[in-house]
């Protein structure tokens, strides 16, 4: 798979019914709600590995009320449930990713972007781990995107 932002792995292109973000959250045991399933909507859309504060001021549009707490509880929530990781590619900001799949990101450092690119997990066992509790793994590399490239 060449490396992108875009969704290429099954995943609706189109917003999704508010049947299938229900049964959605229901599978992964967590009680749906109008702002969760608005977070979900947008995590399922936007494909961008967005911040606590993207999702906000996204859907601060649609909902006035919505607070930063909301989004912020509901993200740490999906996270315990599986729906989401959270990438720790960008300094100081967790972002978060629907894809939850075995995945390695690449993050632009002239236009910010972060690309998903294809890894084989059983390319990165070592024997020097051999005995060690592996929790998780991340694949990062950082560098200038083709695009900014050609700037």
């Amino acid at each position: 798979m060449k490396a992108t932002k875009k969704q290429t792995d099954g995943y609706a292109h189109e917003p999704p019914t508010v049947q299938q973000l229900t049964t959605m959250l229901s599978v992964h045991k967590v009680r749906p709600s109008q702002q969760r399933l608005m977070i979900l909507e947008y995590l399922l859309t936007h494909h961008n590995h967005p911040s606590v504060d993207m999702i906000y001021n996204e859907l601060l549009i649609k909902v006035p009320t919505l607070s930063r707490a909301t989004v912020y509880n509901t993200l740490n929530l999906f996270l315990k449930a599986g729906l989401v990781r959270v990438l720790d590619i960008v300094e100081n900001e967790a972002r978060y990713d629907i894809l939850t799949d075995f995945h390695g990101h690449f993050k632009c450092n002239t236009c910010g972007e972060i690309f998903n690119f294809r890894v084989i997990d059983e390319a990165l066992v070592s024997e020097e781990l051999k005995g060690f509790g592996i929790d998780d793994k991340n694949v990062y590399f950082k560098g200038t995107c083709p695009k900014c490239l050609k700037k």
